[in-house]
């Protein structure tokens, strides 16, 4: 069973209200992740680490992220890269130790398989004996022989959702509950703000052990996960429960000093099931489930419509209190800039970090950093592994899992060894950290800028418009019923000049009013060719002039470009956000 990740907190600066009430950290905030194996080695073995993270944290604090969240550093055979976990309070050596570990203060543990555990209840020691998922097999109807358990030492089968290191843990067995929940409190108690819960949809599976129904989607093989459709293994009744009983473990700390930790559920499901993880208000659920939407429906061909689309599928169905979030890519995707392309990168983090709820960004996405091609032999991922050579680039994860590139010296700064565990893209050379820190402009920049306008009221708690502007030009304003500042996005998707003077359907997703406080409206474009955009006709109060606030790289503008709002030219695949009022 795979687990959740870990955050450090820098700052937990909040002055917003919301009908009366502040916002809390976790919700203001821009969450940074990072992958210890590729973000920076400390030791020259090629391979990433805690004091690596240490050296290079002040980078998350000037991207404008006020929170790390760790991918798996514990104990670990490394089958899947930590994900397959030995020892939940353990740090496994290749990363360094628990004094480690403690020097990222305000961090969360991944819930996950206890390698102990397994060997236990492999012997049917109790009470760890039920402490998986057990089961005799299936009998052949023909010859009477049941078929090979995949445990010798026990004869019988285990299941397991991944790799066959990573046996699926039993929550019907209530002295696993409690060991889960102890082991939160390990982690609590040594200062962790909270809980990022990994492939939550597979707490449970139904009893009756039944087969599921085959999908015969095109092109998938039997045996492959999307050969059957997972209605016995995924998002079954009790998962939710189990989730209200996590956050109730959480909430304990909080009712002893009024500080939030925040737990924070990974589930790539429906909608309906996606919101059930918020839970009720008699029994909360997580704070927030990861919005992998834009993940899974959008892609670099899609729509002004699909964006639109998939922006309110989301917004509309969140229950009434809770709290959004957005995210466009992690270390299971590939790179932000390799599926959208290099120019949209800019306009993909406008929305990441300007639409109403958490910003959740998978370093490198501030450099627009793109996938790394790499060989059949250079694969170590599993899930390309278990592809075969045929099929490894399809599913391989290695692409978007490479170092991160700090400069242009040896392995891209990011290791002293010319050797580091995954390939350094060849790109570094010109694709660094520190070339676009000395650049005028740069992906970096305009990162920093958007980070910065995310403790504005309006940004965090603004109303959100969005209009379909044409087939290929999609726009989202952010703004309250009064005030002065106004920004505004306008996305771009098409080929066509486009000069646009016809009314537009406005979208409003909240009613919300803040009397006296600023208001902003917020523009992108993200489009192929270029366009020329009269704002006026949907945004009748903009005044005669409107200021960039932030311009991505090849748009052509520049902060602090003033312009009329009525002949907006915006170039192809290309975003920038303009305001009334001042720059801040």
């Amino acid at each position: 069973m795979r687990g959740g990740v870990l955050i450090l907190v820098f700052t937990l600066s909040v002055t917003s209200v919301l009908t009366q009430q502040e916002l809390d950290w976790w919700q203001t905030t821009t969450i940074y992740q990072i992958y210890p194996r590729s973000y920076k080695d400390s030791d020259g073995n090629g391979v990433g680490d805690l004091r690596g993270i240490l050296e290079r944290v002040e980078h998350v604090k000037e991207s404008g992220a006020g929170a790390i969240w760790l991918s798996p550093i514990y104990l670990s055979p490394m089958k899947d890269f930590g994900y397959d976990i030995a020892n939940q309070t353990f740090i496994d050596p290749l990363f360094g130790t628990l004094e480690d570990f403690l020097a990222l203060r305000d961090s969360m543990k991944e819930l996950v398989t206890n390698n102990e555990w397994f060997q236990k209840s492999v012997k049917r020691i109790d009470p760890y004996t039920d402490y998986y998922i057990w089961h005799d097999g299936k009998v052949d109807n023909e010859t009477g022989e049941r078929s090979v358990p995949n445990n010798w030492d026990r004869q019988q089968y285990y299941y397991h959702v991944f790799t066959v290191e990573q046996p699926d843990l039993n929550y019907r067995n209530e002295f696993l509950v409690e060991d889960m929940k102890d082991v939160m409190r390990y982690w609590l108690d040594l200062g962790v703000d909270g809980f990022r819960v990994d492939s939550i949809p597979h707490l449970f599976e139904d009893t009756r052990f039944l087969d599921e129904p085959w999908t015969n989607k095109t092109g998938v093989q039997e045996g492959d996960y999307d050969s059957v459709e997972h209605i016995y293994t995924q998002n079954l009744p009790e998962t939710y429960d189990m989730v209200h009983q996590f956050r109730a473990v959480v909430d304990e700390y909080k009712a002893k000093d009024g500080v939030t930790r925040v737990m924070m559920t990974e589930a790539y499901a429906d909608t309906e099931q996606m919101m059930a993880y918020y839970g009720t208000d008699d029994k909360p659920g997580a704070h927030f489930t990861f919005n992998f939407m834009p993940i899974m429906y959008l892609s670099n061909s899609s729509t002004a419509q699909d964006f639109s689309d998939v922006i309110h599928e989301w917004v509309d169905n969140v229950p009434e209190g809770r709290w959004g979030n957005w995210v466009f890519g992690n270390h299971d995707q590939h790179r932000v800039a390799s599926r959208y392309g290099l120019d949209l990168a800019d306009a993909i983090n406008m929305l990441v970090t300007l639409l109403p709820g958490t910003a959740i960004s998978y370093m490198g996405e501030e450099i627009a950093m793109e996938d790394t091609p790499l060989t059949w032999e250079q694969t170590v991922d599993p899930q390309g592994l278990n592809a075969g050579q045929k099929d490894y680039v399809e599913f391989s994860r290695d692409p978007e899992r490479t170092p991160y590139q700090w400069d242009n010296t040896t392995s891209a700064g990011f290791s002293t060894n010319a050797t580091t565990w995954l390939p350094v893209n060849p790109n570094y050379l010109e694709l660094n950290l520190e070339n676009e820190i000395i650049a005028e402009t740069s992906h970096f920049k305009v990162y920093q800028q958007l980070t910065g306008l995310r403790s504005t009221k309006t940004i965090q708690l603004g109303s959100l418009n969005t209009q379909v502007v044409s087939e290929w030009i999609f726009t989202f304003s952010r703004y309250f019923t009064t005030g002065l500042y106004v920004y505004i996005v306008v996305a771009k998707f098409g080929k066509k000049i486009i000069e646009l003077f016809t009314d537009l359907h406005i979208f409003t997703i909240f009613n919300m009013e803040l009397e006296g406080e600023d208001t902003y409206v917020v523009l992108v474009n993200l489009g192929e060719e270029d366009a020329t955009v009269d704002l006026t006709k949907f945004y009748s109060d903009l005044p005669e002039t409107v200021i960039v606030a932030v311009a991505s790289v090849h748009s052509g503008h520049a902060r602090g470009h003033v312009h009329s709002p009525n002949s907006l030219v915006l170039r192809g695949k290309q975003s920038f956000v303009i305001t009334t009022g001042e720059l801040l």
